[in-house]
């Protein structure tokens, strides 16, 4: 079987079936880890930039990054991201909990990369035993709240350490943390040395398909290594006794996929599974990757058409990770009135600080209903919609302004 774990550095060949046939989809430049953020004294010293390169497999379908950060620098034990005061994430957890109870009935769930226990807390409360692993300091967030966490990354080790051998999960949860561990393997051996045997895998993450159709070359920074199609995960699986037995596509995150695993043989595979297969097995990569390129450079020129050539002053609301590749990609740069500040929840860790690269200030939401700016960005896209409606209902009257899928003045 392939050795699933990389090393940090350059890696050149796929990291699922080990293919050396990789094809570029677009190359990023080089930029700063997106949440490196900066204090005011960081300002006037030199950043360490590394490359920023997806690349695909065309045998087994996966898209990752040709270079791999260390661990440790990716994911400080003072990473700023917090999942729980973000109301479209809570509300999207506690559908997600409601639906893995409904589903497949209460038992022992563990989440992985558990940031601030919010998916569990949502499953402590429907009935089950929980139990996260999550490597930085918003662990100690989770254990506030009571929910049991390891503040370790998850492996085959860490696994045994922490739960012993014979303790087995009924559900493992990974959202929007499985594209991210370098040490895939030792990652897979702590999810099969866990999981019971009539349990369920439970990993959702962005959808290449969907990255490639709506631009979102914002979703590509260095904490994820890898971004999947369903071939990729059904090849990865098959190298540990697993298969996807339903996938969902789920609009999070600008298009996340969904997929839903057991052991071999264990549940019926859905019709889910084989309708996405022939949809992927029918998709024109290399024509969907000459599409992307050509459509991140048409919001790129759109964008700085537009910040340099408005008058009055630009800013941004929200700090997301992918704002940095998006601003760094775009080369927005902090001046004056173009971009001096984003706004930030009350309650987020990035309050204070400064994005990478860009140098933009990251301040309290409040400023934005304070000032009423002429133009604001939304540079968490995403969730425009969300966004637009609560800035209007706090009275915001400023033009809003969205990056991607294309560049629009939404009104």
């Amino acid at each position: 079987m392939h050795d699933h774990d990389v090393p940090p550095g350059p890696l050149k060949h796929c990291q699922v079936c080990g293919s050396s046939h990789l094809i570029e989809v677009i190359d990023l430049g080089h930029q700063p880890p997106c949440d490196a953020l900066l204090s005011a004294e960081d300002l006037d010293k030199p950043e360490q930039t590394y490359p920023l390169r997806l690349f695909q497999c065309p045998v087994c379908l996966l898209a990752q990054l040709d270079y791999v950060l260390p661990a440790d620098q990716v994911y400080p034990p003072t990473y700023p991201y917090r999942a729980g005061i973000s109301w479209p994430v809570v509300e999207a957890h506690r559908e997600m909990a409601a639906s893995l109870v409904e589903r497949f009935g209460k038992g022992f769930a563990v989440d992985v990369g558990c940031n601030d226990g919010t998916l569990l807390l949502q499953l402590k409360r429907l009935g089950c035993e929980v139990m996260g692993f999550e490597p930085t300091n918003v662990a100690s967030i989770a254990q506030e709240s009571g929910v049991p966490t390891a503040q370790r990354f998850f492996s085959d080790t860490t696994v045994s350490d922490a739960l012993g051998t014979r303790k087995k999960a009924h559900i493992i949860t990974f959202t929007n943390v499985f594209a991210h561990m370098a040490t895939l393997g030792q990652v897979m051996r702590g999810v099969t040395s866990l999981l019971s045997p009539n349990g369920v895998l439970v990993i959702e993450n962005h959808y290449l398909l969907d990255i490639l159709e709506r631009n979102q070359f914002d979703s590509i920074y260095h904490e994820h290594v890898r971004t999947y199609t369903l071939t990729s995960l059904e090849k990865l699986f098959s190298y540990y006794g697993l298969e996807v037995f339903d996938v969902e596509r789920v609009p999070r995150y600008g298009g996340n996929i969904r997929v839903f695993v057991g052991w071999k043989g264990a549940r019926e595979i859905l019709p889910s599974v084989r309708q996405l297969q022939a949809y992927e097995d029918r998709y024109d990569f290399a024509g969907g990757a000459m599409r992307f390129r050509e459509g991140v450079t048409r919001a790129r020129d759109d964008f700085m058409q537009f910040l340099y050539g408005v008058h009055g002053e630009v800013v941004g609301c929200s700090a997301p990770g992918r704002a940095s590749t998006l601003l760094n990609y775009f080369g927005v740069r902090r001046s004056e009135n173009k971009l001096p500040w984003t706004g930030e929840l009350a309650n987020s860790l990035k309050l204070g600080k400064y994005l990478p690269g860009s140098h933009i200030a990251v301040v309290p939401n409040r400023l934005l209903k304070d000032e009423n700016p002429p133009y604001i960005v939304l540079l968490a896209w995403h969730y425009g919609k969300e966004i637009a409606a609560r800035l209007r209902a706090e009275g915001v009257k400023s033009r809003l302004v969205s990056p991607l899928p294309f560049f629009t003045v939404m009104d």
